[in-house]
């Protein structure tokens, strides 16, 4: 079976800081993988760079059989990531709902217009998403109306209504309150038992423990160990990883 993502020698700066090094990383189809490491490690940076919401600067890119090379330019280049941003769905730390678009309006927006589909499908697969993430019941509330909690899930069912080939979520709690944490981690963890590709920036050491199949650790732009859960947190290898997890049992 192919990685449904690959990524080779992905480098990234900003400026003359490097914030990415050479990272090579293979995901499979169905993956639930965690990225986790200190703050300034580079997870979010290194997510962004999978759609493009940060240009790498040097590397090459593929998602589901699509390879974007960074080297490409011009037309060429802008239709291959228009295509691979197609196959990937994106949850943020901030909801980034559109406040004067209801929860429908919202997550038919994508479907319609980047997708073209028409209006009554849209519908049914906003619907149909909205009720996997358990908000049908608030489909014609406006955001101001729902916790931060029903944002986020609002949020990644606009993010599967794309029908993307995989998930990618930036700290989708970071921004909660800690009562609202679990109703998106549960979320999370039903869409990872419907068999959805998934990598995750988490600081949540009890999902990546429980959902992950793998756990990557970043530190200083670098891949430092990767391996299963139990492996991971049982038994660390490198230094940087034991002091991270003391941090969070402490």
């Amino acid at each position: 079976m192919d990685p449904i993502i690959k990524l080779t020698n992905l480098d990234k700066y900003f400026s003359r800081l490097q914030v990415l090094k050479e990272i090579n990383l293979e995901i499979m189809p169905k993956e639930v993988c965690c990225l986790i490491g200190r703050s300034g490690s580079g997870k979010s940076t290194l997510l962004r760079c999978i759609n493009f919401l940060e240009e790498p600067t040097a590397g090459k890119i593929e998602v589901d059989g699509l390879e974007v090379n960074v080297s490409v330019k011009g037309k060429q280049r802008r239709q291959l990531i228009h295509d691979l941003r197609l196959k990937t769905g994106m949850v943020f730390q901030e909801f980034n709902l559109f406040p004067h678009l209801t929860v429908l309006e919202n997550v038919i927006e994508g479907p319609i217009i980047v997708k073209t589909m028409d209006k009554s499908a849209a519908i049914k697969i906003a619907e149909m998403n909205l009720e996997r993430v358990g908000m049908i019941m608030k489909r014609d509330e406006f955001p101001s109306c729902l916790s931060g909690g029903q944002k986020q899930r609002v949020a990644i069912a606009r993010a599967l209504a794309m029908e993307p080939r995989v998930m990618l979520f930036d700290e989708p709690t970071s921004a909660l309150d800690p009562e609202l944490i679990g109703e998106v981690l549960a979320v999370m963890k039903k869409l990872a038992e419907e068999g959805t590709t998934m990598l995750v920036v988490t600081h949540e050491m009890g999902f990546a423990r429980e959902v992950a199949d793998r756990i990557i650790v970043l530190a200083d732009g670098e891949i430092i160990e990767e391996g299963v859960p139990e492996e991971i947190f049982a038994h660390p290898r490198d230094a940087r990883t034991q002091a991270l997890l003391e941090r969070y049992h402490n």
